[in-house]
């Protein structure tokens, strides 16, 4: 039988792959991982952590200008980019240690370079092939830029948290979770904001209801110009001159592009393996997260299925397991919450309402629209919406969606409730908590009312 110095090989040190390490490790594997860039990958350095920490900052906007309906005044408030930028820089350096500890801790051996497979067991890192019985692939994913006249002086998602100044305008190409989000909050850090997309509502593949609600509420502090693209990029005295199909020009100081991350799986050595890969990159894998090739496996942003920190991190976790213990479970993707940290936030669980009519299921849907309590003194003209998607036959919740402050918080709550069956009774007969915006999940009795 042949010996080899690794029982587990992690190519990236991201959420999926450190967790992959930590439970075999904990399982009495030999493990090894190699991390090119950052430790934590890109939810902790340029993805999820900082995001939110940027939305945070851009919050407080909102709360300032709110409190004067409520008796406060407040004068010499001014934001600085550089002590915003330095304070969180200084918390990602320390999640970063967080993440090498674990590694550590777990006596994990550290290659802190680029690995490339040679062959199904083989990796070269440093100078040397390292033998393992297996391979993990967890490289995540890269932004990626459509190419295009003048693309070359546009910035990605990576750079737009590195930034030397606040820019006074920007222009933003794309209509997703990144796009909308960082349009959200650039222009409350007080950034003249323009958001162009191609489609005629933000945020595909959500509910179409809820689309057609968020793509409003955004146009209230964005500029929004949809059912258009932009053709090309110029330099000029100003900055940039920002040309789109429509023959519209804008000028900017800054284009981000936030177009949507492709598998970040270029020169990694996979021609060397039987390991398959879809048209956008993706690694395929069979349900155990198993490729083609019998010794590799992967899982996170790489095979391109959900792409959530929460979901690499239990995707890691049931390879380890998998593989140095006799637990075998199966991923579900049913009922994973997600939400666009947008101002105001969107969050979702289950089924949209075309998702259901699609699976030919029979559905009642509840809507309500709400101005909430907060607003009727702070005189913010902002709506929020919930909307619940129920089957008639067996009176299931299959869908909430909401799009309002904190929607990760209580989202999180009813998607604990949706995993245990909940159904519209359950919730009818749920006593709310008055008064908030929760309770309204609970208050619904007939469709598609309306509280405005």
């Amino acid at each position: 039988m042949r010996e080899f110095e690794y029982d587990l090989f992690v190519i990236g040190a991201g959420s999926g792959g450190v967790r992959a390490c930590r439970i075999a490790a904990g399982l009495g594997a030999r493990v090894a991982v190699a991390e090119e860039r950052y430790f934590g990958g890109t939810c902790v350095n340029v993805g999820c952590v900082p995001k939110k920490l940027f939305s945070y900052a851009a919050h407080y906007r909102d709360d300032l200008e709110d409190s004067r309906g409520f008796g406060w005044t407040a004068s010499d408030i001014a934001f600085n980019w550089d002590t915003f930028i330095t304070n969180k820089d200084k918390e990602i350096k320390r999640l970063n240690g967080i993440y090498k500890a674990i590694l550590d801790d777990n006596d994990v051996t550290v290659f802190q370079a680029r690995a490339c497979i040679q062959g199904p067991h083989e990796v070269l890192v440093e100078g040397r092939v390292v033998s393992a019985r297996y391979l993990l692939l967890a490289v995540g994913g890269w932004p990626w830029i459509p190419a295009f006249t003048g693309s070359e002086y546009t910035i990605s998602s990576n750079e737009i948290f590195h930034l030397p100044a606040l820019p006074e305008s920007m222009v933003i190409m794309g209509g997703g979770y990144i796009a909308v989000e960082f349009a959200s909050i650039f222009s409350r850090l007080g950034c003249q904001t323009t958001l162009v997309y191609r489609r005629d509502k933000l945020l595909r593949g959500f509910d179409e209801e809820i689309r057609e609600f968020i793509t409003a509420e955004i146009g209230r502090s964005v500029t929004l110009i949809l059912n258009d693209d932009i053709s090309k990029i110029t330099k000029n005295n100003k900055g940039l001159s920002v040309s789109l199909n429509s023959g519209h020009e804008i000028n900017c100081e800054t284009v981000l592009v936030a177009t949507g991350r492709r598998p970040m799986t270029a020169n990694l050595g996979l021609e060397n393996v039987d390991v398959e890969l879809s048209a956008t990159g993706a690694i395929t894998v069979n349900a155990h997260f198993q490729t083609k090739e019998p010794s590799i496996y992967a899982v996170g942003d790489a095979i391109d299925r959900i792409a959530l920190t929460p979901v690499a991190l239990a995707e890691g976790q049931i390879v380890a397991r998998a593989l140095f213990s006799l637990e075998k479970q199966q991923m579900q993707y049913d009922n994973i919450a997600t939400v666009v940290f947008c101002h105001p936030n969107l969050g979702t669980v289950g089924l949209s309402e075309q998702q259901a009519v699609a699976k030919g299921l029979d559905v009642d849907v509840f809507n309500a629209t709400v101005k909430q309590l907060k607003h009727s003194l702070s005189g913010r003209d902002e709506l929020s919406m919930i909307k619940l998607i129920v089957d008639k036959q067996s009176d299931r919740v299959l869908g909430i969606h909401m799009v309002g402050p904190d929607a990760g918080e209580l989202i999180q709550g009813f998607a604990v409730a949706m995993n245990c069956g909940a159904t519209k009774a359950d919730f009818d007969r749920t006593i709310g908590i008055h008064p908030t915006l929760a309770e309204e999940f609970v208050t619904m009795r007939s469709k598609r009312e309306s509280h405005a």
